[in-house]
């Protein structure tokens, strides 16, 4: 496609930790703005290493990733244009849900007035407005889970890095978060990445799907989901989508048919 403006670039990675373990080997993918890109993949095949990497959090053997077209420790380090949400929630125990949010702006330097506004406003967003008060013992893991995703877009960042947000909730919640998660992307227009080990969740969300294939992590296929938004899970056409790209990463983990 023409003039769309690249958000993230791997250009020939590797990752080969201290211990020998080939993590990554020879990734080449380009990410453009708006997209919502999933690494699909097996535990151990890099998925999350590839996320770290552009989040400044990790650099490469060899090759080379870029976010902005710049190195991503620079653009961390000089811009809110970037921000990760992790499995695990991690909200600080003693701040409330506001103020958990709040940390970011804080941070930032942002004056107390317009963070305070950003924050209630981004809570909103998340169906959280009604519990600024809270604390996060006093939430389900679903609602801590909005907090952590409340908390990243009070930046108003342009890329979202997601690291398995949902693995650990159960099925209703996954799939409501999941559903809030594609307003909160069409309404910000911003650009995600997000690591997942479930199909149905990849096709669900993304609009192309990078499945990885088992250690060392390599680009096995890259599966453009044409479905439109919202989709339903029950149409036939989904079903395909979650047959072919179960049939990929059956065969990228060296199967050659579905078990």
């Amino acid at each position: 496609m023409v003039n769309e403006k690249e958000v993230v670039l791997f250009q020939g990675v590797d990752k080969v930790y201290n211990t020998g373990t080939v993590a990554l080997s020879q990734l080449n993918l380009s990410i453009k703005e708006g997209e919502f890109i999933s690494f699909l993949g097996p535990s151990g095949c890099g998925k999350s290493t590839a996320l770290r990497m552009v989040a400044g959090l990790g650099e490469a053997t060899r090759g080379t990733v870029e976010v902005f077209g710049k190195n991503p420790k620079a653009v961390i380090e000089t811009s809110n244009d970037v921000a990760f949400v992790f499995q695990d929630a991690n909200l600080l125990p003693w701040r409330t849900v506001l103020d958990n949010v709040l940390l970011p702006l804080e941070l930032r330097g942002s004056d107390k007035k317009s963070r305070k506004e950003t924050a209630i406003s981004v809570l909103e967003k998340v169906g959280l407005k009604d519990h600024i008060k809270s604390y996060p013992r006093e939430l389900s893991g679903g609602m801590r889970m909005r907090v952590s995703i409340a908390r990243a877009l009070a930046a108003k960042p342009k890329l979202l890095l997601m690291d398995e947000p949902f693995a650990a909730l159960d099925e209703m919640t996954r799939q409501t978060l999941q559903m809030d998660l594609l307003n909160i992307w069409e309404r910000e227009k911003m650009t995600v990445l997000f690591v997942t080990h479930n199909v149905y969740e990849a096709v669900y969300l993304s609009s192309r799907i990078a499945v990885m294939s088992a250690r060392p992590g390599r680009l096995s296929n890259l599966i453009d989901v044409d479905l439109t938004y919202p989709r339903e899970r029950t149409t036939a056409k989904f079903t395909e989508y979650v047959d072919a790209a179960s049939q990929s990463l059956e065969h990228s983990m060296g199967r050659k048919e579905l078990v």
